[in-house]
């Protein structure tokens, strides 16, 4: 894991989107907010600075409304003081269409958005 404050290089169009969220790992819970969001990440801001296992796997649970939720498995690729970027390494096919279509809207460009689908799908083959 290294620490880095940008990357121009994103393959992912992320969008801007603040809201609070839950991360998980074994026992323990934060409260987080999200900074931005991607289909293959995101950028969280903690409370504190991050001090945790950089190897294990971490539930995001990010709660759009009381019936619809995105669910993501994530690793920590980058830690910044208190904001750490995580790396999807499993999401559900609920939460990846309710992801899709968050990121349809607020990128406002189907375009964008197909050409992110067809990142993924290389990432995968």
């Amino acid at each position: 894991m290294h620490s880095i404050e940008n990357n121009d290089n994103r393959q992912f169009h992320r969008i801007f989107y603040t809201a609070e969220a839950v991360l998980n790992c074994d026992e323990n819970t934060w409260h987080c907010e999200i900074i931005d969001l991607s289909l293959k990440g995101c950028l969280l801001r903690f409370e504190r600075p991050w001090e945790e296992d950089p190897e294990k796997l971490y539930t995001l649970t990010l709660q759009l409304s009381e019936q619809v939720k995105i669910k993501m498995e994530l690793t920590p690729t980058h830690v910044v003081g208190n904001k750490v970027g995580l790396k999807c390494e499993h999401i559900d096919i609920d939460s990846i269409s309710e992801l899709r279509r968050l990121v349809e809207l607020n990128l406002g460009n189907s375009t964008l958005l197909e050409r992110d689908l067809l990142s993924l799908s290389n990432i995968i083959d």
